[in-house]
C-alpha cells in the first residue's frame, strides 16, 4: 500500500510535469509566460528529490563521510541542480530532463497505484498466481519499458544542449558566468555515472571531429578542437572517488 510519503513524491512529479508542459507550450507558441510556472516546476522536482534523497541517505549528518556519499549520489546532484535552476533566471532547456523523468514516474505511479483503485485487475490466470493487470495498466507498462532507453538518450542530449545554451547565455549576459561552470561540473559526474551521457558525448564528438577534419576545412579547426578536447579530458579525469559504476536512472528517476 502506498504511503503518504509516496503520494507526496508522486505529487511533486505531477506538479513538475503539468507546470513544465504549460511552460513549454507557451514557449513553443511564442507566447508570454510567467516565470511562476518555471519555478513551480522545479518546486515539484525539489519535493520529489528531497524525499528520495532522505530515503536513500537518511537524516543529514555533519561528517565528511556522509557529505561525500551524498555528493556522489545522483539524486542529490539532481536535487542541488534543481535548486540552482529554481533560484536562477529561467533556462527552458533545463526543464527538459526533469520533465522526461517525471513523465515516466507519473505513468508508473498511475499504473501501480492509481489505476488499481478505479480499474481492478482481472482474476489470476491460475490458482495462486498474481491477478491479471488491467489492459490499460499493461499498455502503460509496455510503453514505459519500450521507451525508457530512448527517453534517457533524449535526456543526455538535452543536458548537452543545455550546456551549450548556458555557455552562449554567459557570453550574451543572459545568465550568470558561473552557470556554465556549475553545469559543466554536474555533467562531469553524469559522464562517470551514466552510459547514456557517455554515448551522447561520444556521438557529438564524432560528428564534430568529422566536420573539422573534413576535406576543405582549415587545418587550424582540427588543431583547436584537439586542444579543447585535450583540456576537457584532463579536467574531467580522474573519476571522482566512488562515482564509477553508479547505476544510471537510480532513485528518484526510476522509483
Amino acid at each position: 500500500m502506498a504511503t503518504t510519503q509516496h503520494y507526496v513524491w508522486a505529487a511533486g512529479h505531477f506538479i513538475l510535469l503539468v507546470c513544465s508542459l504549460r511552460f513549454f507550450l507557451a514557449k513553443v507558441l511564442f507566447r508570454a509566460v510567467s516565470a511562476w510556472w518555471y519555478k513551480a516546476s522545479f518546486t515539484g522536482a525539489l519535493v520529489s528529490y528531497a524525499i528520495v534523497c532522505q530515503k536513500s541517505l537518511g537524516a543529514p549528518q555533519l561528517n565528511a563521510a556522509w557529505v561525500q556519499r551524498a555528493l556522489l549520489d545522483e539524486n542529490v546532484q539532481y536535487f542541488i541542480l534543481a535548486f540552482f535552476w529554481w533560484s536562477s533566471r529561467p533556462v527552458t532547456l533545463a526543464l527538459v530532463p526533469y520533465a522526461i523523468f517525471s513523465l515516466f514516474h507519473a505513468l508508473t505511479f498511475t499504473r501501480t497505484t492509481l489505476l488499481p483503485q478505479f480499474l481492478p485487475p482481472g482474476p489470476p490466470p491460475q490458482a495462486g498466481a498474481a491477478p491479471t493487470p488491467h489492459p490499460l495498466a499493461k499498455k502503460l507498462q509496455v510503453w514505459v519499458k519500450t521507451n525508457y532507453d530512448n527517453a534517457m538518450r533524449a535526456v543526455a542530449y538535452a543536458e548537452l544542449a543545455t550546456l551549450i545554451r548556458v555557455v552562449l547565455g554567459a557570453l550574451t549576459f543572459r545568465n550568470a558566468f558561473i552557470t556554465p561552470l556549475i553545469y559543466a561540473y554536474f555533467l562531469r559526474f553524469r559522464w562517470f555515472q551514466s552510459k547514456f551521457t557517455r554515448d551522447a558525448v561520444g556521438a557529438v564528438h564524432t560528428r564534430i571531429l568529422a566536420f573539422v577534419t573534413s576535406p576543405g576545412k582549415p587545418p587550424v579547426l582540427g588543431q583547436v578542437y584537439g586542444q579543447i578536447t585535450g583540456l576537457v579530458s584532463r579536467w574531467s579525469s580522474p573519476a571522482p572517488a566512488g562515482a564509477n559504476g553508479a547505476a544510471p536512472g537510480a532513485g528518484a528517476r526510476r522509483q
